[in-house]
């Protein structure tokens, strides 16, 4: 794959800015990471008609992901959410959970994995997952949909 030069390129206006001093500081800040950033990325340093290239940084922007075990319950089920993603993350990470777009109250967790227990019908919904400092980029959301459970009673008649 032939080399672009990201300084004019289009698309990258205000997405990639230079901050070095065209010296020794070879500097790149990229804003707003988008999957497709993912990529090798070198400097080349062209002189009075020698080019020097240094070596690939690899970059891979991945997404949070959310994922859901099983999907379709019954009531009073358990079900498991798993906040997945390739990041390097902080020991200490909290993750957030939202149900319909919503923070669930008192979810926030130092654990990838969330559990409802005993699901009942008002469960049933879309969630989906966030790691803190990000929870302007949640996961897509899984739906969730809960059966109810039905009791059958046998009556017999005693006269």
């Amino acid at each position: 794959m032939e080399a672009e030069d990201l300084s004019s390129a289009a698309g990258y206006e205000g997405h990639i800015e230079y901050l070095g001093d065209k010296k020794s500081d070879c500097t790149l800040r990229i804003t707003d990471l988008r999957l497709s950033d993912s990529a090798g990325y070198r400097f080349r340093l062209i002189t009075s008609g020698d080019k020097f290239a240094g070596s690939p940084v690899s970059l891979t922007v991945t997404d949070v992901v959310l994922e859901m075990d099983p999907t379709s319950v019954s009531e009073r089920e358990n079900v498991t959410l798993t906040c997945r993603t390739k990041c390097t993350l902080d020991p200490i990470t909290v993750y957030s959970w939202y149900k319909n777009g919503q923070p669930i109250p008192n979810s926030n967790t130092s654990s990838p994995v969330y559990i409802l227990f005993s699901v009942s019908s008002e469960d049933t919904g879309r969630y989906s997952c966030a790691v803190e400092g990000h929870e302007d980029l949640p996961s897509a959301e899984e739906t969730l949909t809960v059966r109810c459970k039905y009791m059958w009673f046998k009556y017999i008649l005693v006269y």
